[in-house]
């Protein structure tokens, strides 16, 4: 009888590599079915509040306050508030460098702080003014006109959150990177599209992104105790009744981890991120008389994504156990069956087949030849979120450590020669 427990776990690989082929074949031929914004970029103009939560960023986060300082959205309608949250190396001599030389940025120091972006992002939350309220981390290099195309869809009163486009500018360090790269592509160019375009739920990232102020205070800001604060805010502002809409146009560049330790400790803190947030909103999901039944489905397979990983290693123990007690030929392509679907369906955040579609969109040939090594990325997603959901049950309510992510600042050489209001 064991060979039956193999029915529901391909069932949910054929959920999946159906939800990402649909994503796909929206993202490449259908037109899309809800309106942009872009043609009020630059005419909507409330106050906007950009965040920069900083920990010993001192490396990455001058080149982006020279970026921003150089904006072209109206000064007299920002501020920048730099927070520098319990920094020990001269992250905040900067902070206060930049505060001195341009009148819209402030610094705010938390010299007892290290609990976490959320936590310092609070902060700044406290001391925010803007009708809108946007989020960069340190290590991003977002485009001059960034600003103007973020805050068009808050024009709409329906919509209370918006993200960009992130995209790699250390795409050649490392092979890391280089699957990072590939993993953004198929997120950002495909997935969030077809999210976007066509009434399902596209993600807030943490980044590159923002709320009204308003809604983002009444969801009581960020979450401390999440490790996916973002995708906590995500789903409680879709529950609570407003959208989320994704803006391809609105590009930023980030630093991309390098190695596989850094890779491993960033994706085992967004696997449990996730899977936490799973627990908290699936049952108001599913009760949620605003959203329609396919929005709920969405919203249930990406609030549900991480787990995935960890059935299809139950499969494998699954199938081996199967084989060695001589259970009958149920699935006789089972290996070959999961395999292709797992391939094709699971990934992190990126499914093979949207990264390939989003290489051919980006015109990133030079990337085709990597695509197989993709699947060292799934291989290992499969173990991390594994170790992830045993670490989450084990500590259920406990404190979960938020792990950062050292930047080095390599691959920036282009914005030190970005012009900046002033020099």
């Amino acid at each position: 009888m064991i060979e039956y427990l193999l029915i529901p776990i391909i069932g949910v690989m054929l959920v999946y590599m159906v939800r990402h082929y649909l994503f796909s074949y929206l993202a490449l031929f259908r037109k899309p079915t809800e309106r942009s914004y872009q043609e009020v970029a630059g005419l909507h103009r409330p106050f906007v509040t950009i965040l920069v939560p900083c920990h010993n960023e001192a490396r990455v986060v001058g080149n982006l306050l020279r970026r921003l300082g150089g904006v072209t959205y109206p000064k007299d309608r920002l501020e920048i508030i730099a927070i520098d949250d319990a920094s020990t190396d001269g992250t905040g001599d900067l902070l206060e460098e930049f505060a001195s030389r341009y009148s819209f940025v402030r610094a705010l120091h938390r010299p007892q702080g290290g609990q976490g972006k959320a936590a310092a992002m609070n902060a700044g939350l406290k001391r925010a003014k803007g009708e809108v309220v946007l989020t960069f981390d340190a290590d991003y290099l977002p485009q001059f006109d960034i600003v103007e195309k973020l805050v068009a869809p808050f024009v709409d009163p329906e919509v209370g959150a918006v993200q960009g486009r992130v995209t790699v500018y250390n795409e050649d360090e490392s092979f890391v990177s280089k699957l990072v790269t590939l993993e953004r592509i198929g997120g950002y160019r495909v997935d969030q599209v077809a999210r976007d375009r066509f009434g399902f739920i596209p993600q807030y990232g943490g980044t590159v992104g923002g709320f009204r102020r308003d809604l983002l205070v009444a969801l009581g800001g960020w979450d401390t105790h999440m490790l996916a604060e973002d995708t906590d805010l995500t789903a409680k502002t879709v529950l609570a009744g407003y959208r989320v809409r994704y803006v391809l146009e609105a590009e930023s560049y980030e630093e991309a981890v390098t190695t596989w330790r850094a890779y491993w400790r960033q994706r085992k803190r967004w696997a449990k991120g996730h899977m936490q947030c799973a627990f908290r909103h699936s049952g108001a999901t599913l009760r949620s008389r605003g959203l329609r039944r396919i929005q709920k489905l969405d919203m249930l397979l990406f609030l549900w994504v991480y787990f995935a990983p960890v059935l299809v290693l139950f499969g494998w123990v699954v199938g081996l156990a199967a084989f060695i007690l001589g259970a009958p030929p149920l699935f006789p392509l089972y290996i070959g069956t999961l395999t292709v679907f797992t391939y094709s369906a699971v990934g992190n955040f990126a499914p093979f087949f949207e990264v390939g579609l989003g290489v051919y969109l980006d015109r990133r040939k030079g990337f085709i030849l990597i695509l197989p090594g993709l699947v060292v990325g799934f291989i290992l997603n499969v173990f991390i979120c594994t170790l992830a959901l045993l670490s989450l049950l084990f500590r259920r309510n406990g404190h979960h450590k938020w792990a950062h992510t050292v930047h080095n600042g390599n691959g920036q050489t282009k914005a030190d020669k970005a012009p900046v209001e002033g020099d």
